[in-house]
């Protein structure tokens, strides 16, 4: 409690009590359309060892007609209760508590035939309209959430979420973006508001007072004609009358242009927004959305912004966050760095969902770090993101192992993605896996380029040299205006007002951000960013999209991002985060020129053509010429070890340079070091 006493003071519901402030939030895994729930009862049988307060699964919908996708996890019949009690058993033996979260996904369900939405409108990403629902319908509906709420009961959970935001089928019901019908279900937003509060008055009258029912409320929708700060006050209080326990908050829909949990947002970016609502409702209020850390939470609370914290992807990185926040070692929390890329990039790309520095996440019942029985002397060359996770997996296992880089400090090029503004996340990475190899047996051997001789006498060897740049072949490369992407970011060049970036991979996006920006992120309080993105308060406009739209300072430097594929630049990037990356660098006037030709690099810049004929060749007079052009794996100790009988494995980007792929790094370093 001394540590964080606000985080960790237990909240008093009245028929229950919630051991502290902290709801493991809601996060769809692909696990929930699994035939059987036994890994999803092991992954948050995890988290309840963890201490978390509550916890909230992904969405389950209330029907078929909700499911996120065709045959998607759903709580309608009593075979679907008697499935999801393997989640309760597990959850309870481990002293937890857990929520069913009931989400009906309307116009935003992956189904070919549509789905259903208070009125036929597509949206944006998914690729078919939804079916208007009918008066019958709606009711239908409505009935629908009430069964799977009994149904969650019955199978054990302490209570149910009902998705009220995102963009979900109720909030469709809630803004006039979605709904356009004109009977009792449309026109007033007495009408509109119907739905939601209809579904909470019948699940409280069901299920009595003694269960948890949590109504997740959209405070700032980030879409045009999204709902004013008067009526999501009139929602709320609403919601309160209707029976809820609990409401929390959910921020923007899934179109929105507005990046909501990406690592660029400021931690705790949208505290202000649940803080707006404090004392409009008496029940708890929770706040969400890039929250990382227990520091972050908790001075959240201390600021009286909510009675409780919401944190979803801090549980992939570590399922043990609460409880090491409560024996003071939060230094020893594996931090989630907002990256999207192994969590919602999967959920977005159908693929089971888990953590980039925490590759067991989702995993729990196939990946396990057990005992060696045979200790074996194991060494593993280059502290990059692979060497340093096999390194740590190995010492766990019990092996003797002894980490090698040539650098003087640990975390290649991890050390370089933390200077890019917006980030920096990757430095509390590189402090947790510096703090744990310290408390490791692991010898770590710096400024060391590993010999053959030096690794002699090791049972095995673990590659993770990582990459060397390629060579791009353009005449004129050595000329004094060409730099590497290692002199800018990690050799402290100096680099001009005019910059042409060659290799719009995501190297090239990293460095033109770089390049733009006139100081790190980290420096960027909340009001700043929300203006460069143009979000302003609901009160001032509905949805909370300012009427002048982003607001971002000018840039740094003139960048021209170029490359030589005509594909979509940064088409490799992140499937949920590439076009936050795009439009980040349009707002500071980056040109993006594709299906170019790089003649030669001289004294008037870059000289560029287009096409197969090599035609309109031109000048682009910049300063400095920035290579970008991708990597090949650096394997110079794989023969001679080889021939020394020496048995070899090889991980990161020694293994594949294709993309620099920390999450690929770190899960192939995770498994190989799991059966060493």
């Amino acid at each position: 409690m001394s540590h964080y006493p606000n985080l960790l003071r237990p909240l008093d519901l009245g028929f229950t009590t919630l051991k502290n402030r902290v709801l493991m939030g809601s996060m769809h895994t692909g696990l929930e359309e699994e035939k059987t729930l036994k890994r999803l009862a092991a992954y948050f049988a995890e988290r309840a060892q963890g201490d978390v307060g509550l916890m909230v699964t992904g969405g389950f919908g209330p029907n078929q007609d909700g499911a996120p996708v065709i045959g998607g996890g759903c709580m309608e019949t009593a075979a679907d209760a008697e499935k999801h009690r393997e989640i309760t058993s597990a959850v309870h033996l481990e002293g937890g508590k857990i929520a069913l979260q009931l989400l009906h996904a309307g116009r935003y369900a992956y189904n070919p035939a549509g789905g259903v939405a208070p009125s036929a409108i597509k949206s944006p990403i998914t690729p078919v309209a939804p079916r208007e629902l009918t008066p019958e319908g709606i009711e239908a509906q409505i009935q629908a959430y009430v069964r799977a709420t009994v149904l969650a009961r019955e199978a054990g959970y302490d209570g149910v979420e009902i998705m009220g935001s995102e963009g979900y089928l109720i909030n469709e019901f809630l803004v006039t973006h979605t709904n356009k019908r004109t009977d009792d279900w449309g026109g007033s937003y007495a009408n509109r508001m119907r739905f939601p509060v209809e579904v909470v008055r019948r699940c409280r009258e069901a299920v009595g007072p003694d269960f948890i029912l949590i109504f997740r409320l959209s405070m700032i929708d980030l879409i045009p004609d999204g709902s004013t700060w008067d009526e999501v006050i009139t929602l709320a209080t609403a919601i309160e009358a209707a029976g809820a326990t609990i409401i929390n908050t959910g921020i923007g829909w899934h179109e929105a242009r507005i990046p909501t949990i990406a690592t660029s947002v400021p931690r705790g970016a949208f505290a202000w927004v649940t803080k707006k609502m404090m004392g409009e409702v008496s029940i708890p209020l929770i706040t969400t959305n890039r929250i990382n850390t227990p520091e972050t939470a908790e001075q959240i609370l201390a600021d009286g912004c909510a009675d409780m914290v919401s944190m979803a992807r801090p549980f992939l990185a570590d399922p043990e966050f609460v409880k090491k926040a409560a024996q003071g070692r939060s230094d020893e929390i594996n931090i989630c760095i907002g990256c999207n890329q192994a969590c919602l990039d999967h959920t977005f790309s159908m693929k089971t969902s888990s953590c980039l520095v925490n590759p067991r996440a989702c995993n729990e019942t196939e990946l396990n770090y057990l005992p060696t029985e045979v200790k074996k002397r194991v060494a593993v060359v280059g502290a990059g993101a692979a060497g340093m996770q096999a390194a740590l997996v190995l010492d766990q296992r019990g092996h003797a192992v002894t980490l090698f880089d040539a650098a003087d400090k640990i975390g290649g090029q991890l050390n370089m993605a933390a200077a890019i503004p917006g980030k920096e996340e990757f430095h509390g990475m590189l402090a947790y896996f510096a703090r744990v190899l310290d408390l490791s047996d692991v010898e770590i051997r710096l400024n060391t380029r590993a010999t053959v001789e030096d690794l002699s006498g090791y049972d095995e060897v673990i590659l993770a040299t990582g990459v060397t740049a390629r060579d791009p072949g353009i005449e004129g490369q050595d000329h004094p205006k060409v730099l590497s992407y290692i002199d800018v970011l990690a050799g402290g060049a100096e680099v001009g007002d005019r910059v042409a970036v060659i290799g719009a991979g995501g190297i090239g996006f990293d460095v033109s951000e770089y390049l733009v920006q006139d100081h790190p992120s980290a420096t960027v309080d909340v009001e700043e960013w929300l203006e460069e993105w143009g979000v302003t308060d609901p009160e001032r406009a509905p949805g909370g999209l300012a009427a002048n739209g982003p607001q971002p300072s000018a840039p740094a430097r003139q960048v021209t991002l170029l490359q030589r594929k005509t594909s979509k630049h940064g088409a490799g990037l992140g499937k949920t985060t590439g076009w936050i990356h795009r439009a980040s660098l349009r707002m500071k006037d980056v040109t993006f020129i594709g299906g170019v030709n790089y003649e030669r690099i001289g004294d008037g810049g870059l000289m560029i053509s287009e096409g197969e004929g090599r035609e309109n060749p031109r000048w682009l007079d910049v300063d400095h010429v920035v290579l970008c052009a991708g990597q090949d794996p650096l394997r110079e100790l794989v023969e001679p070890l080889e021939a020394e009988g020496v048995t070899v494995h090889l991980v990161g980007g020694a293994e594949k340079a294709a993309e620099l792929d920390a999450k690929r790094a770190i899960n192939k370093a995770a498994r190989l070091a799991a059966v060493i």
